[in-house]
């Protein structure tokens, strides 16, 4: 109906896009035509940032290239680690991460390789943000900066940068499937804050910014925070019932459950639940598999509610060692990705964005000078 009001835009088509697909009747995501379940069982994070970006899958030449270029741009200027290290040491690392996308612009060389409107500003991005990300963890800390060490894919340098170490191969292949699922997904609110900042001409950089600031927000990010809390707060798999009951007859709400547009279990919950697993058996740790399958049965039986991806990617984080605090800008190491291929593909068909809104205001009021004023 001409004028009705969707509030938060739900089922509002806004704009056509050729990088992701949900079928959220039946849990399906799609990445430029490629099942995720695909990608995530057969691909790499690198494979994937090619393809949102080009459309297409990279050949072997192509994918080796994108991965010596991702390699080659991972160091910052030291005008930016010197800022990051004049940052409070108590900052958000999401307040952190916003700073330095928007310094790393004035300190980039324009148009020039790589530029701020450029698929080459995507790549330095999406190579530099665990490089920022692993300063400020470490300056905080007091540890000394890491040394470059070459030759690790994105998934296994951004554990490295994080954790001081290079992870085991079935860590690192589980935070490249992480990064996998995350990479993007449709008109979520942080990639649409990126289009629409792209959509009035601004730059790359801008965009993404944007889209940190977006995704910093606890209704997007941080859910996966909040499910480690819940289950720190219910300990052992015996009070899983008692603690989660409770909380929903006082009607608050249970994070990593339900979605806006899933209307079944979210597929990225799926393939996570399975590495939660893997990772849980390697480091002889199921406690947080173990909890959180109890906490699907309650929730499920009694909400009717399915798992969505933040459910598990906590968990995996956590058996690796990440801090909590760093769960949303690791999201953020990832989604840059899906950020930079929608920014991209709005450059590729401008269309400022100026939506409407339905006035509910007065509109006859009389002006009374100040001095008149009660």
């Amino acid at each position: 109906m001409a004028g009705e009001v969707q509030r938060g835009l739900e089922d509002v088509v806004a704009l056509e896009s050729r990088i992701c697909f949900i079928d959220g009747k039946q849990g399906r995501l799609i990445y430029r035509g490629y099942d995720i379940r695909d990608l995530a069982a057969r691909s790499t994070f690198e494979e994937v940032a090619y393809l949102l970006w080009y459309g297409r899958l990279p050949t072997a030449a192509q994918l080796g290239e994108l991965a010596r270029r991702l390699e080659s741009l991972r160091e910052i200027p030291a005008e930016l680690a010197r800022l990051i290290d004049l940052l409070p040491a108590s900052a958000g690392p999401m307040d952190v991460l916003r700073t330095a996308v928007s310094a790393l612009a004035l300190l980039e060389p324009g148009e020039g390789t790589p530029g701020p409107t450029s698929i080459g500003g995507a790549q330095r991005l999406t190579a530099a943000l665990p490089t920022i990300l692993g300063a400020f963890h470490r300056r905080r800390g007091h540890l000394p900066p890491l040394e470059p060490r070459p030759g690790l894919s994105h998934a296994a340098y951004l554990v490295y940068a994080l954790l001081g170490r290079e992870p085991s191969e079935l860590e690192s292949r589980a935070i490249d499937v992480a990064l996998i699922l995350h990479a993007d997904h449709d008109l979520n609110a942080s990639t649409f804050a990126a289009r629409v900042t792209a959509s009035t001409l601004s730059d790359l950089y801008s965009a993404v910014t944007s889209a940190v600031g977006t995704l910093k927000g606890p209704l997007h990010g941080g859910a996966n925070e909040r499910v480690m809390e819940l289950l720190d707060e219910i300990g052992a798999a015996e009070r899983a019932e008692e603690v989660v009951r409770a909380k929903l007859e006082r009607h608050e709400r249970i994070m990593g459950f339900g979605h806006r547009v899933y209307k079944v279990e979210d597929p990225r919950a799926t393939i996570l639940r399975e590495w939660s697993r893997k990772v849980g058996e390697a480091k002889g740790n199921l406690r947080y598999y173990h909890l959180l399958e109890k906490v699907v049965e309650v929730v499920h039986r009694e909400k009717g509610l399915y798992p969505n991806i933040d459910l598990y990617s906590g968990s995996v984080y956590s058996l690796l060692g990440i801090p909590h605090d760093l769960f949303t800008p690791v999201f953020a190491s990832s989604r840059v990705v899906g950020w930079t291929a929608h920014v991209l593909e709005e450059y590729d068909d401008l269309r400022l964005i100026r939506p409407t809104s339905r006035y509910v205001g007065p509109t006859d009021l009389a002006y009374v000078p100040v001095a008149d004023r009660a």
